[in-house]
């Protein structure tokens, strides 16, 4: 059984029409990109997943349950977690607060301490700046703290929107690995990433959409070898 399966998605914000007919389908482990231009609708796909945008057509899927008119809360608790674009911390309050913000549900607030003792190993500058307002941090350091934040509601399926945007090259190297590591532990990820040679260097496989609209899924061989994918998205002609 899929883990995640959305089909015939379609999304408007307020009069305008965002998404169309996005389907795609994740079996448990996989690591699966979700690639196209700015604008295409990626972010938009990911917030209907996890409910910040209702629905105008489609189902989603979650673990063979219909969360299509599910509340956020209630996919959270499911195990979906989202690291947000631009990952949207609260920058007043402290590096452990804002992780601990994460287990605000009654099942990972009661194992709070256990994932934060994962997430500090690891990250482990996060323990040493625990008690430091998290808007203090680099723009790298940050993301680590959002990254923790989605692992501390303990998920099995996590989504993560351009976690890259504002990192520094040193430390993308240290958060890729990080995501291997959670990708080892059994949790599934769906990586929206703007730099599609990082992407198809992580991912198993990667759905592309255009215009809000699903055009082209296959493994990162298959897309690396279709000329149409890489005229447009990797710049070969």
């Amino acid at each position: 059984m899929s883990l995640l399966n959305v089909t015939n998605l379609a999304v408007a914000h307020g009069p305008l029409q965002a998404l169309w007919d996005i389907s795609l389908k994740i079996e448990p482990g996989e690591r699966i990109g979700l690639l196209g231009a700015n604008g295409a609708g990626k972010s938009t796909t990911l917030g209907a997943i996890v409910g910040y945008y209702p629905t105008m057509g489609g189902r989603i899927e979650f673990d063979g349950c219909d969360i299509t008119s599910d509340p956020v809360p209630s996919r959270l608790a499911r195990g979906i977690g989202l690291v947000p674009e631009g990952r949207r911390l609260f920058t007043d309050m402290s590096v452990r607060e804002n992780l601990e913000m994460g287990a605000y549900l009654a099942q990972p607030r009661k194992q709070l301490a256990q994932s934060l003792a994962q997430v500090y190993a690891m990250f482990p500058v996060l323990q040493t700046k625990s008690a430091q307002a998290a808007g203090t941090l680099s723009g790298g350091q940050q993301q680590m703290v959002a990254i923790g934040r989605a692992l501390m509601s303990r998920p099995r399926c996590l989504l993560l929107d351009e976690p890259f945007i504002g990192v520094a090259p040193i430390i993308v190297q240290e958060v890729m690995a990080a995501l291997r590591d959670i990708a080892q532990q059994g949790i599934t990820i769906l990586l929206v990433e703007q730099n599609t040679h990082r992407a198809l260097e992580f991912v198993d496989r990667a759905y592309v959409i255009e215009n809000g609209r699903s055009v082209l899924e296959g493994t990162r061989d298959q897309l690396l070898n279709d000329k149409s994918f890489g005229a447009k998205f990797l710049g070969l002609d």
